[in-house]
């Protein structure tokens, strides 16, 4: 026995130095054979005899270490080509037959309390794992004819070894909980492997591991916390699919339902490993494709789940996988925001790094203040990339206020306040289109669950066409069918197996801040704030009710508003964000016409104030603007709502179109300021059109005046009046008297100097308010609700206008004139009177709540829509 036991194969090969190592060449592949051979030819007395024949346990548990060792690097590393089936497969059979002999000397020899070897045990483990996962046993990777082959001769091996492995662990008894969480791994990698037979007998492991840990400490979080860490690995590695989704849920809600204590755990666990399972697997399945726009989403899918879970290094891990996608698309705003989450986790303190950071300098960044600083240091320059200096300059100061207050690094700060100030010049200075927004619905079964039947709005890219943007959307899917409506479909489309995709543009919907309103602001700081921090975007289609009239196409044209509302604020950490609720409402063609002339008389001030601001614009866009207004045509539709007629069916509209008047009067001043600066700029080549644009409007005027009233606005001085002096109280007549002339004066174009009795709307801000930088995870920044507080609302009332002035109570029916006696500086057009009367008009027709009936002809409980926001109708310096 001893001479047999000094020649055994395994042993001397586990001692050859030729077979240890990677270059043993042909030296080793005949070790192997001649290995197998001699395997071959022993049979169970032959292991059992040979195994009693060692002198003590020491010596066999060296013995059983070095086989188990050397089986597992033969495994690993294939002796064999890939294409030596047979060879393989014969090494296969007799390494399997050597290790269930063995597997019986561990429970006959090394299992009872006194004799029990954690390290043999473990590595028995991990062999018969490592034999069970290995390349050349995963017969579905192979042909069916290689495949049948290979059963019928050898049969299919990993059931076998499947087997052995789940009675040994079940052999362990009080002994498994030294090896949770190690040896959760391996039993995971083991039941990934896709053979149904070999995932229902081993699943159930898992559910011992949560017992036997449950029983000794009361819960099962390390097992938890493992299973969750190596699931994300093993599936990004390729293993996992649905089938194996579905039977780890059904199997273990069913073992968890057998034990009263682990049902309600067991049942949460379980919902959590799916969750995590479908995330896995839909990342998995796009993060090869070419373009990366899914693998974002998905991503972002993953690390939400990770951060509602508080598993915060996962959750860093997808965080930086996410800014190396955007960086790689030069999608640098959204790269900046996911870097800010990782940064707001970080306080400014000397702590030590919690998670592992990726990237080559995260060793020399000890201390949470360093990393902050740096990682703040990348999203200023990406901001900056991204052309959203608003946000850097709020990253600016808080370094800032670091730099000055607690490190006193007073070289730095001369950096970043001079990088601030870079930002404020570049805002004003470099041009900065505004970016257009998609809606987009993915429609049918066909599409994977994160965009099954969703609405998504994109945020496009600088001079990004619709046409361009959907040629990239169908890209990833070359057989959906673009759907050419934009209503939403019906079930027939998003029950069928098909692709259906629905693109269409949506307008930005938030309302401006309470402190941008009421302000002469220049426009490229206002168009900021009207295209990013968006949460809520609409779309107008438009339709038709009620019999044709060929004299008056507009009376019966309604428009059918759908208002979206996405889970984040746009931009955010993707570029795009899932659509949470919709909302619709019907608007009239009287309701329309007010929005369409509100729209109108923005485009006038805002025009007259680029103008104003800069002289060396060009006048085309101006001449386009004004010449199609003053046209008669244009205006010609409005009156028909006046006619009794109209009245006597709608009853209910007669405040909406007393606006409507209003609105119309209140353009012919605009219209009368916009011609005045296109006559000092137009060149003698096109005085002729301006001529007769003159002549247009004054036909305008005249209408528009006869019908609807008289409003001016009249220029009053930029100096400061004399200080007040104080003065008796007046009698009461003196003060109706003085009322009544008080009441006639304008403000329309303001001042640019102060006034000492400044109107409520143009107070400066306090000196210590912080912005804060837009949160688009969890808040939306910049949104309001459009509304001013009452006691602001009531202060504007009663304070007085920068030239001493109130405006009329009656809603500007009559002529208001100027009170001012100074002479008439360069003038600013302000939208004072204008900004008031549609507050005035806003609150009027609150006030009476009239319904609008809805498509289908029923009158909706919805009172009439919102006008578009104030912000839009500031006047812009």
């Amino acid at each position: 026995m001893d001479k047999a036991r000094g020649t055994h194969p395994a042993r001397d090969m586990a001692r050859d130095p030729s077979c240890q190592s990677d270059t043993g060449g042909p030296s080793r592949s005949h070790y192997v054979a001649c290995m197998a051979a001699i395997l071959s030819q022993m049979d169970k007395d032959h292991y059992s005899t040979y195994i009693q024949a060692f002198p003590s346990r020491p010596e066999l548990m060296d013995f059983l270490m070095e086989t188990f060792i050397l089986f597992k690097d033969l495994i690993g590393k294939t002796v064999y080509p890939g294409d030596w089936m047979v060879m393989n497969m014969v090494q296969n059979r007799e390494f399997l037959r050597a290790i269930n002999h063995f597997a019986t000397t561990l429970t006959e020899m090394f299992l009872s309390s006194s004799d029990f070897e954690l390290q043999l045990w473990n590595n028995y483990f991990h062999l018969a794992v490592a034999f069970l996962t290995q390349e050349s046993l995963q017969l579905e990777n192979f042909s069916p004819a290689k495949r049948h082959s290979i059963l019928a001769k050898y049969g299919d091996m990993r059931a076998t070894i499947g087997a052995s492995i789940r009675d040994m662990w079940y052999s362990l008894g009080q002994r498994k909980i030294e090896f949770i969480p190690g040896m959760v791994g391996p039993i995971l990698e083991m039941t990934l492997v896709p053979e149904l037979e070999l995932r229902k007998s081993t699943i159930p492991i898992f559910f011992d591991m949560m017992l036997c840990e449950h029983r000794l400490t009361g819960s099962f979080s390390r097992f938890e916390d493992e299973i969750l860490r190596r699931l994300d690995s093993e599936v990004e590695g390729g293993r996992g699919d649905e089938q194996y989704m579905q039977l780890f849920k059904s199997i273990l809600l069913s073992c968890c339902q057998s034990h009263s204590e682990l049902a309600k755990p067991g049942e949460d666990f379980v919902r959590l490993v799916s969750e995590l399972l479908e995330r896995l697997l839909d990342y998995r399945a796009v993060m090869n494709d070419e373009n990366k726009t899914y693998s974002m989403s998905c991503t972002v899918n993953l690390l939400n789940f990770y951060k509602e879970i508080d598993r915060q290094a996962m959750y860093i891990r997808y965080l930086y996988k996410l800014k190396d996608l955007h960086i790689s698309y030069e999608n640098y705003t959204e790269g900046a925001y996911t870097l800010l989450l990782h940064a707001r986790l970080l306080t400014w303190s000397e702590e030590s790094n919690a998670a592992p950071v990726p990237g080559p300098h995260s060793l020399q960044l000890h201390t949470q203040r360093q990393l902050k600083e740096a990682l703040y240091n990348q999203i200023i320059e990406y901001f900056d990339q991204g052309k959203m200096w608003e946000e850097a300059i709020h990253i600016c100061k808080e370094l800032a206020e670091q730099y000055e207050s607690h490190m006193f690094d007073y070289e730095m700060l001369s950096d970043i306040l001079q990088r601030e100030a870079k930002f404020y010049e570049k805002i004003l200075k470099v041009l900065r289109p505004s970016p257009d927004y998609f809606a987009v619905g993915y429609y049918g079964q066909g599409f994977p669950t994160f965009l099954r039947n969703k609405v998504f709005i994109y945020r496009g890219k600088e001079y990004e066409r619709r046409e361009d943007f959907e040629m990239q959307l169908l890209s990833p899917f070359p057989n959906a069918e673009k759907l050419k409506s934009t209503s939403p479909p019906g079930q027939d489309i998003t029950d069928s197996p098909g692709q259906y995709i629905q693109c269409f543009t949506v307008q930005p919907a938030e309302e401006a801040k309470v402190r941008l309103k009421g302000r002469s602001i220049p426009e490229q700081i206002t168009n900021f704030y009207k295209a990013n921090h968006v949460q809520r975007f609409s779309y107008s289609r438009p339709f038709k009710r009620g019999p044709n009239d060929p004299d008056n196409e507009f009376a019966n044209m309604w428009i059918e508003r759908t208002t979206f509302r996405t889970a984040y604020p746009l931009p955010g950490i993707l570029r795009w964000f899932v659509v949470t609720s919709t909302e619709t409402i019907i608007i009239s063609p009287l309701e329309n016409a007010i929005e369409t002339m509100m729209k109108t008389n923005e485009k006038i001030m805002s025009e007259i104030n680029r103008h104003q601001n800069d002289p060396s614009l060009p006048i085309n866009p101006l001449s386009m603007l004004l010449n199609g207004i003053v046209d008669p045509a244009v205006m010609g539709g409005f009156a028909k709502y006046e006619k009794e007629p109209y009245m006597q069916e709608h009853p209910e509209d007669a405040g909406n179109i007393e606006k409507l008047k209003d609105l119309i009067a209140w353009q012919i001043p605009l219209l009368a300021e916009g011609i005045r600066i296109h006559g000092q700029k137009v060149t003698e080549d096109l005085r002729p059109f301006h001529e007769r644009m003159e002549q247009c409007f004054e036909q305008l005027r005249a209408k528009v005046e006869s019908q609807y009233g008289v409003r001016e606005m009249s220029p009053h001085s930029t100096e400061a009046p004399p200080t007040p002096k104080p003065a008796p109280r007046p009698s009461e007549s003196e003060d109706h008297r003085n009322e009544r002339r008080e009441n006639r004066v304008s403000s329309i174009f303001g001042p640019r100097r102060q006034d000492p009795r400044q109107s409520i709307s143009e107070l400066p801000e306090p000196k210590d308010e912080k912005r804060r930088l837009s949160c688009n995870m969890s808040e939306s920044s910049l949104s309001a609700d459009g509304k001013q507080p009452p006691a602001s609302r009531a202060a504007a009332s009663a304070q007085p206008s920068t030239a001493g002035s109130s405006l009329s109570p009656t809603g500007f029916g009559g002529r208001v004139k100027s009170a001012s006696k100074l002479p008439p500086l360069p003038r600013k057009f302000s939208a004072a009177v204008y900004e008031t009367f549609l507050e005035q008009s806003d609150a009027a027709a609150g006030r009476k709540g009239s319904t609008s009936p809805t498509v289908d002809g029923s009158k909706s409980l919805k009172s009439p829509p919102v006008p578009p926001p104030k912000s839009k109708r500031l006047s812009q310096l």
